[in-house]
């Protein structure tokens, strides 16, 4: 997606966060406890990898809308396939419907749902940019991300259960709170990682919740200061 290349191919969660890792090298941020990772949706997922990589380099990880694992009970095609359709359903996928029929808080569109459906139109329209082939390659990595309740509690145990936080919100029809819920239990809940979970916030939780969401990555990154 965006102006990067898109080879057909096959792309992982893994791949991407080693491509992070380049740029974070090259970059210099390659201190000890200097980086404050945040990762929405699939980013989580990415974040998750990076993490397992390098996590004497992590100060704080933030964990978003995602998963260690998508868990479905129609099989991996079928689950995928309605991934791909969610294109025609973007809006009731990604937010609350209680957020799209609020004003905009902008003020240029009668509501929220029509800002984002103008957005989303104008994003469709740079073909080479948007294209359903980058699309279904990255739902592919997506989908094939998977952490196994031992690779979770190795990563906590590196990184330091205080340093991580799960949130999730209770109407997320794209990656849904039990997820959340899984995440932060293999994680290690009862072993000091913060959870949050949103009650009537669907995916975007950044966008929905944005105060409360600035306001739970300063908390952590506070608190983390202090750690040694």
């Amino acid at each position: 997606m965006g102006e990067s290349d898109k080879p057909l191919t096959r792309y992982s969660t893994t791949e991407m966060a080693r491509d992070t890792l380049e740029l974070l090298d090259y970059l210099g941020w390659a201190a000890g406890r200097q980086l404050h990772v945040v990762g929405v949706s699939m980013g989580g997922m990415i974040a998750q990898e990076l993490a397992s990589i390098i996590p004497e380099r992590i100060g704080s990880l933030t964990l978003a809308s995602t998963a260690a694992r998508l868990v479905n009970t129609i099989g991996y095609w079928e689950n995928l396939r309605n991934r791909i359709n969610m294109l025609n359903d973007i809006k009731g996928r990604m937010f609350s419907q209680s957020w799209l029929d609020a004003p905009d808080e902008y003020g240029e569109f009668p509501t929220n749902g029509d800002r984002f459906a103008a957005m989303e139109l104008k994003k469709r329209r740079d073909t080479e940019g948007f294209t359903r082939k980058g699309f279904i390659c990255q739902a592919i990595a997506a989908g094939w991300h998977h952490k196994s309740p031992e690779q979770l509690k190795s990563l906590a145990d590196k990184v330091g259960r205080q340093r991580i936080q799960v949130l999730h919100g209770t109407v997320d029809q794209m990656i849904t709170v039990p997820h959340g819920e899984i995440l932060a239990k293999e994680l290690g809940e009862e072993q000091g990682v913060t959870k949050i979970i949103v009650d009537g916030t669907g995916h975007v939780l950044h966008v929905e919740e944005r105060e409360k969401y600035d306001q739970w990555l300063e908390s952590m990154m506070d608190k983390v200061e202090n750690l040694s």
